[in-house]
């Protein structure tokens, strides 16, 4: 009996664990982690807008818009890019911005027609999108300079406004004015050249490489 049960001991220690680091599934990495807390972070920062609580908005603003800058350098730091990072990344930018400009303009930071302008070249660039994967063989979409400088300008624009909001400066406030502008403009433009990216893109057959 004793030996039996020295048996059954030795066997279960020989078990290993479910998973070890190197079994866990490949989107599990740091990168994806960052992404993930942007996203659940959106609610929060618009919770905050809309409950009058201007610093809490700004500081969590703060820390989930770095989350955005520190998940890249972590993919490329260690090479760990993932499909589902490449679908979870720009999900999670467009639910905080979106999520962000929408509350701003219910408190009256920020104009309706701003609003109109972001949210309308994201509504149309996802409407396209599923066109191309409807009647065509595309499924991937690269991100382009002139989306990642509208997406820059957008999360610019959202932090000097809220920072010019709380310290009450006449230079913020300016700087504020103008970067809507800026932000407007670069979405217009960046939503003409994805037309324009994904026109090429459907004419050279779906291969990216064919196409700057």
């Amino acid at each position: 009996m004793a030996g039996q049960l020295c048996k059954e001991l030795s066997r279960h220690r020989r078990i290993t664990p479910r998973y070890t680091l190197a079994q866990m599934p490949k989107w599990v990495n740091l990168p994806n982690g960052l992404t993930l807390l942007r996203l659940a972070l959106a609610p929060f920062v618009v919770a905050a807008i809309l409950g009058h609580r201007p610093w809490m908005a700004f500081w969590l603003f703060f820390f989930a818009s770095w989350t955005d800058i520190f998940d890249g350098m972590a993919a490329r730091r260690w090479g760990s890019h993932t499909q589902v990072g490449a679908y979870l990344d720009p999900i999670a930018d467009k639910c905080l911005l979106s999520g962000v400009f929408l509350a701003l303009a219910v408190v009256h930071q920020v104009p309706w027609w701003v609003v109109a302008i972001v949210l309308g070249r994201d509504v149309y660039i996802l409407i396209a999108s599923l066109i191309l994967m409807r009647f065509t063989s595309i499924r991937r979409f690269p991100p382009s300079i002139w989306g990642k400088l509208s997406t820059f300008a957008q999360i610019a624009t959202v932090g000097i406004g809220m920072g010019g909001a709380l310290l009450q400066l006449r230079v913020l406030d300016t700087f504020s004015s103008a970067m809507l502008w800026v932000c407007a403009a670069l979405a217009l433009w960046s939503g003409l050249h994805y037309t324009w990216r994904g026109a090429r893109l459907a004419l050279a057959g779906g291969h990216p490489a064919e196409v700057r």
